[in-house]
């Protein structure tokens, strides 16, 4: 069980004696070290694959995230849009390339595919996003969600589990040290007014 969880953007360096310095100046003793990266795509295994490559980030081309148009539906990738935090998207996806690989759910034909990767690549381009933002789905990640369930035959997120993931995004995005006495501060303020202890 952790004591206590620092987090911090930038390490300077790690001493012998186990203290970590941040940039800012400040150090810490640390026991245990994760250090996130974030995402940084990396397929050597598909070296040799035909048509699917990364290019600054950006793995490609793909359907909806996850199925290259050349290939599909022998070859997918599930997870890719997971920089978003939203991880019900792992067990979306998967199911939605297991329907496509049994004939349950079918996929548009191949030039089809590509002509909607090409539209998404224009969008981008148009909105002025970089490419190595292709798989941040911010800020259409509900409709993303929404289709992919579409695909397996699921209702649309609820408007609730929507808060709730809005509101843990908000967070990270304003991620500084007390970023955990902001999230307690919104429940306090939103919780009813006349609740009281029972003892």
């Amino acid at each position: 069980m952790y004591q206590n969880v620092w987090l911090h953007s930038e390490v300077d360096c790690i001493q012998d004696d186990g203290q970590v310095r941040f940039s800012e100046g400040s150090a810490v003793a640390a026991d245990t070290i994760l250090y996130c990266t974030g995402y940084r795509y990396h397929f050597p295994f598909l070296d040799a694959v035909d048509g699917v490559t990364v290019d600054d980030n950006r793995v490609g081309p793909l359907y909806k995230h996850v199925f290259p148009p050349k290939h599909a539906p022998g070859l997918s990738f599930v997870g890719l849009p997971a920089k978003t935090i939203i991880f019900q998207s792992f067990e979306l996806e998967s199911r939605w390339v297991a329907r496509a690989l049994s004939g349950r759910a079918e996929l548009p034909g191949e030039a089809a595919m590509a002509a909607a990767v090409q539209e998404d690549y224009r969008r981008m381009e148009a909105a002025g996003k970089p490419k190595r933002h292709t798989h941040a789905l911010m800020p259409g990640w509900v409709e993303y969600m929404d289709w992919v369930a579409a695909q397996v035959g699921e209702p649309p997120m609820e408007a609730r589990r929507r808060e709730l993931y809005e509101k843990a995004l908000r967070c990270i995005w304003s991620m500084d040290d007390s970023y955990r006495d902001k999230w307690e501060e919104e429940e306090e303020i939103g919780a009813p007014a006349d609740s009281e202890e029972v003892g």
